[in-house]
């Protein structure tokens, strides 16, 4: 299991060793009995037993079956399992192709009922046309991916669309300008964009805010972010995917978002951009 910046794992992840700790105390074993009958050396226990050691699936087979706890392996895996889901890396994640990311997170949109999305450097995936996703997914798989099922990938993504016109949901997206002009793809792909931008910034639930450029330097550097709610916030890193469930976690990034949308501009004033920046493509 990778390491991960966030307290929220690093939080789930002590509420694990926490319980295993537990079966050893009320086993009524020292932890060097329970070594002892895993096979381990004592040091190992103490590992894991303090949230210094990640345990593996094994690992709390073998811990369960010390203590007489077998009735709570299972129970214990998918703790695991939802720990080691919280901090993925891109290599893990995409190692099966980009087609199985996309899906995992369509029930996480259909719960949502209120979007917020801030992106520093692409159009949010809600937003892309065809075109867009195609050549976004397309310069992944190329980076990073050896599996190529770029297609049914941005099928998937163009299906996680659906949301935005389904149900009594609330969506706010924040992009900089110098997304509207990013050289991703060819111009018609990065008109159309712009154009698809503009319908979709129209919609009653759907607030789309433009950062001005000449802002920009005066704040510290954000990566991208969305807020499903008030329950998760995922973060797109450079080495994988974050996700964030600790509410004093999610209320940083919910107070950042607010203070990025402070300085955005909306309605006519960000559609004058969105179209400076189209015109521009001519």
């Amino acid at each position: 299991m990778s390491e991960s910046p966030s307290s929220s794992v690093q939080q789930a992840r002590q509420l694990l060793a926490d319980r295993l700790r537990e079966l050893v105390k009320d086993s009524g074993l020292e932890g060097k009995e329970v070594a002892a009958r895993c096979g381990w050396y004592p040091s190992k226990v103490s590992r894991i037993s303090t949230g210094r050691q990640n345990p593996s699936e094994d690992d709390i087979r073998a811990w369960c079956a010390a203590t007489g706890a077998e009735d709570q392996t299972a129970d214990l895996i998918a703790s695991l399992r939802a720990v080691e889901g919280m901090w993925v890396s891109w290599r893990r994640m995409e190692r099966a192709g980009l087609r199985r990311a996309q899906e995992a997170r369509l029930p996480l949109y259909e719960r949502t009922h209120w979007f917020r999305a801030y992106s520093p450097g692409l159009f949010p995936g809600l937003l892309q046309t065809f075109g867009y996703t195609e050549d976004v997914l397309r310069a992944v798989q190329r980076r990073r991916v050896a599996v190529d099922d770029v297609a049914d990938a941005v099928a998937a993504r163009m299906e996680r669309q659906s949301v935005l016109h389904e149900g009594q949901r609330r969506f706010a997206f924040l992009v900089e300008e110098g997304t509207l002009g990013n050289s991703l793809g060819d111009a018609d792909t990065q008109a159309e964009q712009l154009d698809h931008l503009l319908t979709f910034s129209a919609l009653p639930n759907v607030s789309v805010g433009v950062i001005p450029v000449r802002l920009r330097r005066a704040r510290m550097p954000v990566e991208g972010f969305w807020i499903f709610d008030k329950a998760q916030v995922n973060v797109e890193l450079v080495s994988g995917y974050l996700t964030i469930t600790q509410p004093s976690e999610i209320k940083a990034y919910a107070d950042t978002f607010a203070a990025l949308a402070d300085v955005a501009v909306y309605g006519d004033k960000a559609r004058a951009l969105i179209l400076k920046a189209r015109d521009a493509l001519a």
